[in-house]
């Protein structure tokens, strides 16, 4: 079974990250014959203009997977924009992907009702990313609730294609994470690096204490009872076991029990839970070339597999000479 998955390099990694796909990536290498995740500078475009930041990104995000656990030897981690082939198949793939599929895009329709400037990245960001999952004929992609029209349209253009020029492309089955609640962040909003709302795990002792204590809180007093559903005790479950999370959520429906409380044994449990990783990565940080050795390897790797499918379609669509 091959497992693909990406991440975009727009911002510093956070909990909503970790929990919603980092985790369970370093999970799938477990147990998949083949896990292989990109780093999606391309997509990135659609929202970082400079090109310093964009590279500060990346090297943060493979030092972050490595320190959470990702063996490069065992799953293939590499720069989307490593592998030139994607672009050329989004090419061929965006000629039989009709207007209407891309206008029903929720990112795009989010942007025109809220009135803000739309490009044409973001327009055929759906496309890009049917030729990153199509590229390496994965058999399942795992993705939240949110994400679940992604794959839905990545299917639709590979039927297409299909039925244009032969079968050709694998249609990727999606792995709903049913189990991945949508992280908030500080605010109560879904934590997002575009809201500015974010925990980012490897921050130092002093950052996350300034996020943690800015967690919203309503002005509930310590003597009254607590909904237990509030985004403060949300981001504590994380941290949790689920008796812990009964017990807390009785205590808060007691009452006597104040945010300030809860917000110190959460920076408490943060350090703890990934005071191990943060070592590991500043060791990390400190090789030299690491970095660029580890995407050079998965590029190699991704490229091998990519190229006989982008071969294929160019193949069967007509496009060089006849074989």
């Amino acid at each position: 079974m091959r497992v693909l998955s990406g991440i975009t390099t727009s911002g510093v990694p956070h909990l909503g990250n970790y929990f919603g796909a980092m985790r369970q990536h370093v999970a799938h290498q477990e147990r998949a014959s083949e896990a292989i995740y990109f780093l999606a500078d391309y997509h990135s475009m659609t929202s970082i203009r400079d090109a310093g930041e964009r590279r500060d990104f990346v090297r943060t995000l493979v030092l972050d997977y490595l320190a959470c656990g990702l063996d490069p030897e065992r799953a293939i981690l590499f720069r989307q924009s490593d592998v030139p082939e994607v672009c050329e198949l989004q090419w061929i793939l965006s000629t039989v992907t009709p207007m209407g599929l891309l206008e029903r895009s929720h990112a795009y329709k989010d942007k025109i009702a809220n009135g803000l400037p739309v490009d044409h990245g973001l327009f055929a960001y759906p496309v890009l990313m049917a030729a990153d999952i199509l590229l390496y004929h994965a058999d399942l992609v795992p993705v939240g609730q949110d994400q679940k029209q992604h794959l839905e349209m990545t299917r639709d253009i590979a039927t297409k294609f299909n039925l244009a020029y032969g079968e050709v492309f694998v249609l990727p089955e999606p792995h709903i994470l049913d189990d991945v609640a949508v992280v908030p962040g500080i605010d109560g909003r879904k934590m997002s690096k575009s809201y500015g709302n974010t925990i980012r795990m490897f921050d130092d002792e002093k950052a996350l204490k300034k996020s943690v204590m800015a967690i919203v809180t309503d002005s509930t007093p310590v003597e009254e009872p607590k909904d237990p559903g509030a985004v403060v005790f949300q981001l504590w479950s994380l941290f949790a076991s689920p008796e812990e999370r009964r017990e807390m959520a009785e205590r808060a429906k007691r009452g006597g029990l104040g945010y300030g409380d809860v917000k110190k044994d959460l920076l408490a449990r943060l350090l703890a839970y990934f005071g191990p990783m943060r070592e590991k990565r500043a060791a990390l940080a400190m090789q030299a070339g690491l970095v660029e050795e580890v995407l050079a390897q998965g590029a190699k790797r991704a490229r091998a597999l990519a190229r006989p499918v982008l071969e294929a379609a160019r193949a069967a669509s007509g496009l060089g000479p006849a074989r």
